[in-house]
């Protein structure tokens, strides 16, 4: 029952500190959470269309040098990050529900993306990323921070997807 409360305490910790675009991270012996929740003025649509097109990516969002591959359920994409420009991540698409939901993960770890409806017409776009495991304590200290690239991604998908918005009003 402790575990419980602890774990729902923590979890409403990051929901309340992952909002309005300012990342928070939850670090653990054997694992990490960063998340970031941001309000977009757009529709899901957009949005979405935006989150799937791997060629397009390093157009609008600061924190990926590229994305090969479809984004499609099942599908493996191979992105490069900023945090780590000399690395290719090999990732695969685990959860794929249009205008809804997207999950990608390798064997450390997994990022959730959400798209929910918000109040006055807005769209919440959630960013969630735990890795971890039993190994997680050998080279946790080799992984950056990810509080900046995660708000920079929130704040270039809000940026880009509220000028496509606006263009098509």
């Amino acid at each position: 029952m402790h575990y419980l409360l602890t774990t729902l305490m923590i979890m409403t910790t990051i929901s309340s500190m992952a909002q309005d675009g300012k990342a928070s991270t939850i670090k653990k012996t054997f694992s990490r959470q960063t998340k970031v929740s941001i309000l977009i003025e757009a529709d899901a649509a957009i949005v979405w269309a935006l989150l799937t097109n791997a060629e397009d990516f390093p157009r609008w969002n600061s924190t990926i040098t590229s994305l090969e591959g479809n984004i499609r359920l099942g599908e493996k994409i191979r992105l490069k990050s900023t945090l780590d420009e000399k690395r290719t991540f090999k990732i695969k698409v685990k959860e794929f529900v249009p205008e809804k939901r997207m999950v990608w993960g390798d064997g450390k770890g997994k990022r959730v993306f959400l798209l929910d409806s918000a109040e006055g017409g807005k769209l919440r776009f959630t960013m969630d990323e735990k890795m971890g495991g039993m190994m997680f304590p050998l080279y946790a200290k080799y992984i950056p921070p990810f509080d900046e690239a995660f708000e920079d991604f929130a704040a270039d998908l809000k940026q880009e997807a509220e000028t496509i918005q606006g263009a098509s009003n």
